[in-house]
């Protein structure tokens, strides 16, 4: 079974595949230090913005790393990325 988990803290964005519970085949991270470096601290509208700017591209690269396609993919799996796709298609 492959297990897609996506984890979004208040300023990095990640994925990652496991297989049975226990294989990382992927874990990908998108970090936001630099971005909020100059502020001293994190500013949340601009995590917020960046969280939606990655979470796809940090998907795909977790699901690609994890040397599968959506296709390939299992249903359950698959279900919370497909809701951030039309999540982002929706917010434009």
């Amino acid at each position: 079974m492959l297990i897609l988990g996506i984890d979004t803290s208040c300023d990095d964005t990640s994925a990652s595949v496991v297989e049975n519970g226990n294989k990382i085949l992927s874990n990908i991270v998108s970090s936001q230090n630099e971005l909020h470096k100059k502020y001293g601290g994190i500013v949340p509208e601009l995590a917020s913005r960046r969280h939606v700017e990655m979470i796809c591209p940090v998907v795909d690269e977790a699901i690609n790393g994890a040397g599968i396609t959506f296709e390939d993919a299992e249903p359950e799996m698959m279900r919370p990325a497909r809701l951030l796709i039309r999540w982002q298609n929706f917010l434009g």
